[in-house]
């Protein structure tokens, strides 16, 4: 094992013999470094003013992601380039070409947020020579001024997309970052900490099963996007960690005829533009996972393992008649991921399992596909419900299949029985459709809480199976509200 934590800082080399296992990145800059310009706003991820960005290698190349620095522990960074706001301004004073054109367009007023903003756009601005107004939005989505408008920030980014890169002296130095990375690169398990306050990062599945059934009460973390508000709003103590984000084999994603196999350890940007090759509507339900930064950090694997009733994945992933891999050792199980889900926050995952891979059936040609997010704002929001659809018929229209899966509408994502049997056997129309709502009722007994009524998750969710109806019987219809505003943008 190697019993330090070794990542760049800019160009600095820094390793790290010892910290609190959960320290955010964010409390050793501004704490230990003295790195103020990235701010505290929410500490759980929502508001950006903490966006850094981390250069790590995929697939042995260089690639740049903005992260939120508030939410992220500090022992996770291990082989990373670690880049802040302070990076940006050259040494003799001048300002990057993104901080310049936020001066030039005037994108900022209080000043509070805008580290975290120039931070999202200069991630943008390194991996992406002339992203669209869309774009830009997107990348911005994550990041929650309040004190002006927007229309100045993506000014911005528009004209920082014009500046020469050649002369950059990020861009310059790719080579010789990337090379200094592979050779942080090792496939040693680093285990730092003293007593049951370690922290773990294996390098290989093998060496992970073996640290979960030394550690069987370990903390498995992923991107941290939900277990790094355990720490920062609960504040518990996770003793030990097993960090997975190490392990290149479980970021991998094949296309296997089929079907899709994703490792558990692919991100959400990974996966989404993996998804949207089987349906359009699953890349607009993952353009809304969180802000970009929640999409950089957050898995596949996480996102299920972590047994949210409001994650968004499971519903759609259930539709589709996705399988999980679990893994024991070197025992593998496979179970159908809506088997996985027993409880609230209980899953079928026994002790010393991890889950290592998701495989996601592709759509026969003659199934109909439905997935609709509905929360109190299009951007960066948590769900009130999800629902997930999936239907085949016969050659005279008649249904042979039927899968409807919702999140939100009970403790954990799960099918409407009742409702599918209600449109087996019948034509797709409308009375079948209303037979199906009807039936709902007999599925769930949703909560009321801060995000939405009883009464109104189950009167939405009946409303999704019309519009599921409408979308695939009358396509001309508008019921899109991205395809609203896309028509906005341009009109």
């Amino acid at each position: 094992m190697r019993e330090t934590v070794r990542f760049l800082l800019g160009d600095e080399l820094v390793e790290i013999a010892s910290c609190d296992p959960t320290r955010t990145v964010l409390d050793w800059l501004r704490l230990d470094r003295r790195r103020t310009g990235s701010k505290e706003g929410c500490a759980e991820g929502d508001c950006g003013a903490c966006t850094v960005v981390i250069g790590r290698l995929d697939g042995g190349e260089l690639r740049y992601e903005a992260i939120n620095a508030c939410i992220r522990f500090l022992p996770t960074l291990d082989g990373c380039q670690l880049l802040t706001v302070e990076h940006l301004k050259g040494a003799d004073g001048a300002l990057h070409p993104v901080q310049q054109a936020m001066v030039d367009c005037h994108g900022s007023q209080c000043g509070f947020c805008t580290p975290g903003i120039v931070m999202s756009l200069f991630a943008l601005w390194l991996n992406e020579a002339a992203p669209s107004i869309a774009r830009i939005e997107d990348a911005l989505a994550g990041n929650l001024c309040r004190c002006t408008g927007y229309e100045p920030i993506i000014a911005a980014g528009l004209r920082a997309a014009a500046a020469d890169r050649a002369q950059d002296r990020f861009a310059q130095a790719q080579g010789e970052i990337a090379s200094r990375l592979a050779e942080l690169r090792d496939m040693q398990t680093v285990a730092i900490g003293d007593g049951e306050r370690r922290h773990f990062s294996p390098a290989t599945t093998e060496a992970l099963a073996e640290l979960i059934a030394s550690h069987p009460q370990a903390t498995l973390v992923a991107g941290a996007t939900d277990v790094g508000l355990w720490v920062t709003k609960g504040m518990r103590r996770l003793d030990p960690v097993i960090h997975l984000g190490r392990i290149e084999e479980l970021r991998a994603i094949a296309d296997e005829g089929d079907e899709l196999r994703f490792g558990a350890m692919a991100n959400h940007v990974a996966v989404r533009r993996a998804l949207a090759t089987i349906s359009p509507q699953l890349d607009e339900m993952m353009r809304r996972f969180g802000g970009e930064q929640v999409r950089n950090a957050g898995t596949i694997g996480g996102n299920i393992a972590n047994g949210s009733p409001i994650g968004d994945l499971p519903p759609a992933l259930i539709a589709l008649g996705a399988t999980l891999v679990l893994r024991k050792g070197s025992a593998h199980r496979e179970l159908p991921l809506e088997a996985f889900f027993l409880d609230y926050r209980k899953q079928d995952r026994r002790e010393g399992e991890f889950v290592e891979a998701v495989l996601v059936p592709k759509l026969p040609a003659d199934a109909l596909f439905h997935v609709s997010k509905i929360s109190k704002r299009f951007d960066e929001d948590i769900s009130a419900l999800c629902g997930a659809f999936f239907l085949r018929r016969d050659p005279d229209n008649r249904i042979v299949e039927a899968r409807l899966a919702f999140g939100g509408m009970a403790g954990i994502p799960k099918r409407a029985k009742a409702a599918e049997a209600a449109l087996l056997g019948r034509y797709w129309n409308e009375a079948t459709v209303a037979a199906a709502i009807a039936a709902l009722a007999g599925d769930f007994t949703p909560l009321t809480d801060m995000r939405a009524s009883a009464a109104y998750r189950l009167k939405v969710a009946g409303n999704l199976l019309r519009r599921f109806l409408l979308e695939t019987t009358v396509p001309e219809a508008a019921t899109r509200v991205a395809g609203l505003l896309a028509e906005a943008a341009h009109g």
